[in-house]
């Protein structure tokens, strides 16, 4: 299923005149952050000429579906990607958890097949090998998929969608559990990922689907969640009606508190008994009104005043004399500098723990990325936390530079110093 869009000539993006999933074209405003880099392209050096995109997002009146209004090309955004999911310990630590749980819910054993699309470096898989359980992973970012080759996890680097789907069954077989975490909301064609997945899943198989949870990104004015590769964001009843379109069936709902608020789907073949968490998901979120273009109305001022007070902090810093550094050369790092116009005037570099970002410079601001430890050498006044959905993990691993002196700034979901 196509969505009408107009092709903008030499920028490798197209506009949508209709909703990507139900094809209405009731589309409402709900944002605009301007012109923006693309959030993980890192430049090699300060003097890198890079393009910039419009960033803005619509709202479906028919299927509820907030989305970009801009598609830029996947092959731009991931064919080489410098996230690498096992730099953090929460996300390794809950990928454990979560194969733990499957393994014993769904009884997997020695020929059972687990399939992850966005598998990423491995991070999940791996957790599986180390139960004999088989895998294959299923990443387009070839860097990243040399990763998880490099700890025995077969990979395709191709792009998920159908007709990949319907190869995997004939060479691998259907899978038991498929995982996609942190992916549904990347591909602009949604519809044919969907349709991929019903293809993909054994008769009593089930998919098993991460992604940031809309109320909660509205909730928290968690506007840096927004970003060019971030296509969709999600209610439960966007994607309900999605997946209803597509004959599959939402089982189970879990919340989670990852990412500053995930939702965790689970998706069959067929319908089940025990699917209040999602009846009654869907019923709060009916009362909430995630089907009227009204309960969208106040994110968009929300946001443009967090702006307002996260510059008038550190500006106050600044002419105290305070130094400031940043923490997280991430996608939400990069929104948040760009929108908010904070750059090499108020931020002295960046720090993160990713070798993969360090020794490059931060789109858009041009900030230096350096390895964590430039922080205690360094010894900044203040650290501005861009990686704030990582904040308790951040703070333990940081430990010397607190007990120095030093202060770290969390900007969402409002501005503050942690003291």
């Amino acid at each position: 299923m196509e969505t009408a869009s107009v092709q903008k000539p030499g920028d490798r993006y197209t506009e949508i005149n209709s909703c990507r999933s139900c094809q209405s074209q009731f589309m409402v405003p709900v944002l605009s952050l301007g012109k923006m880099p693309l959030a993980n392209s890192l430049l090699p050096d300060s003097r890198t000429e890079e393009k910039i995109y419009p960033l803005d997002v619509l709202f479906c009146r028919d299927c509820a579906l907030m989305q970009l209004k801009q598609t830029v090309s996947p092959s731009l955004l991931f064919d080489e990607y410098c996230y690498f999911s096992s730099y953090s310990d929460t996300a390794v630590a809950e990928a454990n958890k979560l194969a733990q749980k499957m393994v014993q819910e769904r009884e997997l054993g020695k020929s059972s097949l687990v399939i992850e699309i966005a598998s990423n470096d491995g991070y999940l898989l791996q957790h599986y090998v180390n139960r004999n359980i088989k895998v294959l992973g299923i990443e387009p970012a070839a860097n990243v998929a040399d990763v998880a080759e490099s700890r025995g996890i077969g990979t395709l680097r191709e792009y998920f969608n159908q007709r990949l789907a319907l190869r995997v069954v004939r060479e691998f077989g259907p899978a038991d559990v498929i995982h996609a975490n942190n992916v549904l909301a990347h591909v602009p064609d949604f519809n044919d990922f969907l349709a991929g997945i019903k293809d993909l899943l054994k008769e009593d198989g089930v998919a098993v689907i991460e992604f940031p949870y809309l109320k909660d990104m509205l909730d928290r004015t968690e506007f840096d969640t927004i970003y060019h590769e971030h296509v969709f964001y999600f209610s439960l009843t966007a994607l309900a009606k999605a997946v209803a379109r597509h004959g599959l069936f939402l089982t189970d709902v879990e919340r989670l508190s990852i990412h500053g608020g995930s939702l965790r789907v689970y998706i069959s073949l067929s319908p089940s008994p025990k699917d209040q968490r999602v009846r009654a998901l869907l019923s709060e979120e009916e009362r909430w009104g995630a089907l009227a273009p009204g309960s969208y109305e106040g994110f968009g001022e929300a946001v443009r005043l967090l702006r307002t007070e996260l510059k008038e902090l550190l500006a106050g810093l600044k002419s105290d004399g305070k130094s400031i550094a940043a923490y997280g050369a991430s996608a939400k790092g990069t929104v948040l500098l760009n929108y908010c116009d904070i750059g090499r005037e108020t931020l002295d570099f960046i720090v993160d723990r990713s070798p993969h970002k360090q020794g490059k410079w931060a789109p858009g601001s041009r900030l230096p990325i350096y390895d964590t430890g430039k922080l205690n050498e360094a010894k900044p006044d203040y650290v501005l936390l861009l990686s704030w959905n990582f904040q308790d993990e951040i703070l333990s691993q940081q430990w010397q530079y607190l007990k120095l002196g030093g202060h770290f700034i969390v900007p969402l979901p409002k501005a503050k110093i942690l003291l």
